[in-house]
């Protein structure tokens, strides 16, 4: 049986959920508290500020994209091709966490807008040695983009433009193939 998460963790889920559903408005550090099940004190006990909770997401951010970094490097089918079909979103913790990270740029977190450029830069490196190229690195960056947004702008009801199953297999089949080096 595995453990609860820790309070610390789940005042950062809760934030992370009201990030991500209601926007950054909505994110107040009452709100994560309410949320989370925990007092107002139990959250500054973990968080002593808003700036505080939002340097937890991006550090969590940062751990995530580790993971997926190193998921990458060690994908059987292929570094592009792992990274491409791993940008259909799936409502996973990174999806999650870029999405609220996300939210905290847009409002102009300096600290926010750095963790995703250096996410950005993090997939780049991974994925140069596996393309010919500049141009190749950027069309398999620019598919990926287009992957998320797509599927992001069709919230419960998927658009018809985010390709599955035989349709993704022959996007990345084809991108894979245009990007060899």
């Amino acid at each position: 049986m595995s453990r609860p998460p820790s309070a610390r963790e789940s005042v950062l889920d809760a934030f992370e959920g009201l990030l991500v559903t209601d926007g950054e408005r909505a994110a107040t550090m009452d709100a994560a508290a309410r949320a989370a099940g925990v007092s107002k004190g139990g959250l500054l006990y973990h968080f002593a500020s808003k700036d505080a909770l939002e340097a937890g997401l991006v550090d969590r951010l940062r751990r995530l994209v580790d993971s997926d970094v190193a998921a990458i490097e060690a994908a059987p089918e292929g570094a592009v091709a792992y990274f491409l079909r791993s940008s259909v979103m799936d409502d996973d913790p990174l999806d999650r966490a870029i999405i609220s990270v996300s939210r905290l740029a847009q409002r102009g977190s300096g600290a926010a807008s750095a963790a995703l450029r250096d996410m950005r830069d993090r997939w780049a490196d991974v994925l140069r040695p596996h393309v010919r190229d500049d141009a190749a690195l950027d069309l398999v960056m620019l598919v990926s983009d287009g992957l998320y947004f797509n599927n992001a702008l069709g919230g419960d009801a998927p658009l018809t433009a985010v390709p599955s199953g035989p349709a993704l297999d022959a996007l990345v089949a084809l991108v894979v193939d245009a990007v060899a080096p």
